[in-house]
């Protein structure tokens, strides 16, 4: 019996591409999944080479595709404050008005320093005696009354009474916002990061 499928599929039909001989030459399909006498696509011809973002210019230098992103991205990333813990807060407030507190008494001290260089206390406390002067005293001493040592404990007060307010208020409102917090969700932050 002659085979007349190689007249059929047209010129150039070779009678043995795609056809697998385990399909026992029936008719039937064979194990790919292809008929006797279908031609399967075959792979593609020469190299093939994935899309690139960079384009390779006369001398080896590679330059950016057009319409290439260049421009480094930002990442943003929204965050929500739920919890304050009151004990973290007390310690960070009481340090930083413990240094609040070092920085109040040396600028005291350092202005009292330049007022006295400028004569701004034998100026003013002459003014003062004279001015309250009476026949057996000679008035209100003030710069007696504004030592040096008087003005720095006076701060030095100050800065105790500051340090013990600045910390009981930070850890009560730290309790304040955990309070708040839980009906209202927290304050919502929103972070951005550099690619």
């Amino acid at each position: 019996m002659t085979d007349t499928r190689g007249a059929q599929a047209g010129p150039g039909y070779s009678g043995s591409e795609g056809y697998d001989a385990s399909a026992g030459g029936a008719g039937g399909a064979n194990s790919s999944g292809t008929l006797p006498g279908e031609r399967r696509p075959g792979p593609p011809q020469g190299p093939y080479h994935p899309p690139s973002a960079y384009q390779t210019a006369p001398g080896g230098v590679r330059r950016p595709r057009t319409g290439a992103r260049t421009v480094p991205r930002t990442r943003k990333a929204r965050l929500r404050v739920a919890k304050a813990d009151p004990w973290s807060v007390m310690k960070v407030s009481f340090l930083l008005s413990i240094a609040l507190g070092i920085c109040t008494v040396i600028a005291a001290a350092v202005l009292w320093m330049v007022l006295d260089a400028m004569g701004v206390f034998s100026t003013v406390g002459g003014t003062i005696s004279e001015a309250t002067g009476s026949n057996d005293s000679n008035g209100f001493d003030l710069q007696s009354f504004l030592s040096l040592p008087r003005v720095l404990m006076f701060t030095a007060i100050i800065a105790v009474i500051d340090v013990v307010l600045a910390t009981a208020l930070a850890t009560l409102g730290a309790f304040i916002y955990n309070l708040s917090a839980g009906f209202v969700g927290g304050v919502e932050l929103t972070l951005a990061e550099d690619e």
